[in-house]
């Protein structure tokens, strides 16, 4: 592959990171706010399957279910900007500390967020957020992954 179609590649993937993480970080904020959303339905009717055997989260739950979407929510959206903003600078810039604080803060999420899913079993969370979002990031990561220069202290 010629230099400039590496480096178009490049700027392909870091704008798929930079952009798909704006995109989460709007999807947590709107989660926050209005997370029993037309949406959001399917997600609540999986839950309220699995912890309560029935078809909608009941409702002397549901106060409790709006609250903990507010944080949840606001998490999703701190780590995402957070994303978008090492990709759009750091990353851009081929800093080989952006590309792998990505790698260990993301699979460290995964790993613990699959587990506990595991454990509950919700398996949906691990089929549709998962492994989506581990797509999102890991594709950036592996098509780039030659570009890191090793930097000399």
């Amino acid at each position: 592959m010629n230099e400039l179609n590496k480096q178009r590649s490049f700027i392909f993937w870091q704008k798929w990171l930079f952009y798909s993480s704006l995109l989460f970080g709007l999807f947590g904020i709107v989660f926050a706010i209005y997370g029993a959303n037309p949406l959001f339905t399917p997600y609540n009717k999986a839950l309220a399957s699995i912890f309560w055997q029935v078809s909608e989260i009941p409702p002397e739950v549901e106060p409790f279910r709006a609250f903990i979407w507010g944080p949840l929510g606001g998490t999703i959206a701190c780590c995402y900007i957070l994303l978008a903003y090492i990709a759009w600078i750091p990353f851009r810039k081929k800093e080989i500390w952006a590309r792998n604080a990505i790698l260990v803060a993301f699979g460290t999420w995964i790993l613990l967020d699959s587990a506990i899913c595991i454990y509950y079993g919700a398996y949906f969370q691990i089929y549709i957020i998962n492994a989506f979002s581990f797509l999102q990031k890991a594709l950036p990561i592996i098509f780039t992954w030659k570009d890191f220069k090793q930097q000399t202290i």
